[in-house]
């Protein structure tokens, strides 16, 4: 979730591709604000298939309920290389009532994330294949225009089709016949990790009820 910055003692580092933030069930004193790149949380099937249940991107924390717990329940891998500031315990619990509010904006980070989980469910229970992915492509647009990554409807979209494929809960050849589809009907165009949308209403469209 994107929010106001917390004036504290942290620190910027870079994480490379395919790089852990955090592994299952490890301690943690701090938390992550994505500053560049793209992250993912995941689980990982006994049959090595992965569902990916959550998305980081520029200006969202990773993860504000770390602060509650002390540790990850599960992990988070960079998608791509990375920028992120790490932000201790000690700086959030110590900014409250003021301006910047470091345990509200983690609350209301969290309270983003369930409502985030909320239309995941709906999204791989009850929408067609097709339904999923275009309301997935709306949505990452919506969440990336507050960090001015998105021009004239053009944004980047560094996630692969197996990425896709792992987030919508189908294969990565049905995701690209969806992709084929909507390059053929002049929705979307995707090349060379850059999305842009040839015609947003149409998307909308076929995002079905997740925009109700």
């Amino acid at each position: 979730m994107t929010a106001a910055r917390l004036e504290t003692t942290a620190t910027r580092n870079e994480i490379r591709r395919h790089k852990h933030l955090a592994r299952r069930h490890e301690n943690t004193d701090r938390i992550f604000r994505v500053e560049e790149g793209w992250a993912c949380q995941y689980r990982l099937l006994p049959d090595g298939r992965r569902q990916i249940i959550a998305l980081f991107l520029p200006g969202d924390y990773c993860e504000a309920q770390w602060v509650l717990t002390g540790h990850a329940n599960w992990p988070v891998v960079a998608l791509t290389d990375m920028f992120v500031t790490e932000i201790p315990f000690r700086d959030i619990r110590a900014h409250g009532g003021g301006e910047f509010d470091g345990m509200k904006s983690m609350l209301g980070s969290i309270m983003h994330t369930l409502k985030s989980h909320e239309k995941w469910i709906v999204n791989l229970g009850r929408m067609s294949a097709t339904e999923r992915i275009c309301a997935l492509l709306h949505d990452l647009v919506e969440r990336l225009r507050p960090t001015g990554k998105v021009v004239s409807d053009h944004c980047p979209m560094p996630l692969t089709q197996y990425d896709l494929a792992d987030i919508v809960g189908i294969s990565s050849v049905h995701v690209n016949r969806v992709l084929q589809m909507l390059r053929s009907e002049g929705v979307i165009s995707l090349e060379a990790g850059r999305l842009a949308l040839l015609n947003p209403a149409e998307l909308r469209r076929l995002g079905g009820p997740a925009h109700a």
